[in-house]
């Protein structure tokens, strides 16, 4: 009777082993099952974050790359291409299909590789989610975070005395008011900065001096400017109430700060 108990213990010690080595494995291929993947191959990349794939426009879901004419537009499209072009990839569906424009809503996968996430890990894109935050944005957004910190394209920090002193005092998405704060004490040029959602929305300051320890409002609406105000003119909203985040660059693009909610 003991030897048999010895043999059963034995057993399941080495299932128990044997369960833990391939954990990771089996999870793995539990999440692979369950996720909806559609194969495809890419015919054409139209910018860095959009292609076709089996004659159809895919839109890579999470993030947002620079537009035609703006910094960093070409080199997103270029590695984009890289990863991409010519070649077959797995298209992994979430809750949305398609957007308004009729292109198909896609994380992109080659070789298991998330390809939206290397973007954004790049400095490439900023990640995106204008429909709210869904089983990757903590990925993407940690992504985010180790672009900042190796300060490459468009997560580049400005070099600058004024990068210190202005900061975001009040970020309000629910009343679409922003604040902005020069805690220095000497004025700061901010002519020509702008300010960014996570998607295409954007406010460029007009000619401006933020003067030491004076604060600058920006709300949405039809106002006229003066001293201590500003409208962001031809918006209905800018901050979406499921999630956004604010960038706030340099005239010449450079990364000044950001905050999300």
């Amino acid at each position: 009777m003991k030897q048999k108990l010895k043999y059963i213990f034995l057993l399941f010690s080495v299932i128990i082993l044997l369960v833990s080595i391939n954990y990771s494995y089996l999870d793995k291929s539990l999440e692979d099952f369950l996720t909806e993947y559609e194969s495809a191959f890419v015919e054409r990349v139209v910018d860095g974050d959009t292609l076709i794939a089996n004659n159809e426009s895919v839109r890579l879901l999470g993030i947002n790359s620079p537009e035609k004419g703006e910094k960093y537009y070409l080199e997103a499209k270029k590695f984009l291409e890289n990863l991409t072009f010519n070649k077959s990839v797995n298209l992994e569906k979430t809750s949305e299909d398609k957007d308004k424009y009729g292109r198909k809503l896609r994380y992109i996968f080659v070789e298991d590789k998330n390809v939206n996430l290397e973007i954004v890990e790049k400095g490439f894109a900023n990640y995106y989610f204008p429909s709210g935050k869904d089983i990757y944005y903590e990925t993407f957004k940690n992504a985010w975070e180790s672009c900042i910190e190796q300060n490459i394209n468009l997560c580049e920090k400005l070099k600058d005395k004024c990068a210190e002193c202005i900061e975001l005092k009040e970020f309000e998405h629910k009343t679409q008011e922003i604040i902005f704060y020069n805690k220095c004490a000497f004025d700061c040029e901010i002519t020509g900065w702008e300010i960014k959602d996570e998607g295409r929305k954007k406010f460029v300051f007009p000619r401006l001096i933020l003067e030491r320890e004076k604060e600058i409002k920006i709300n949405i609406g039809e106002g006229k400017n003066n001293e201590t105000d500003l409208f962001w003119k031809g918006e209905d909203y800018v901050w979406t109430q499921t999630g956004d985040t604010l960038f706030l660059r340099d005239k010449n693009g450079k990364l000044v700060l950001w905050e999300g909610y």
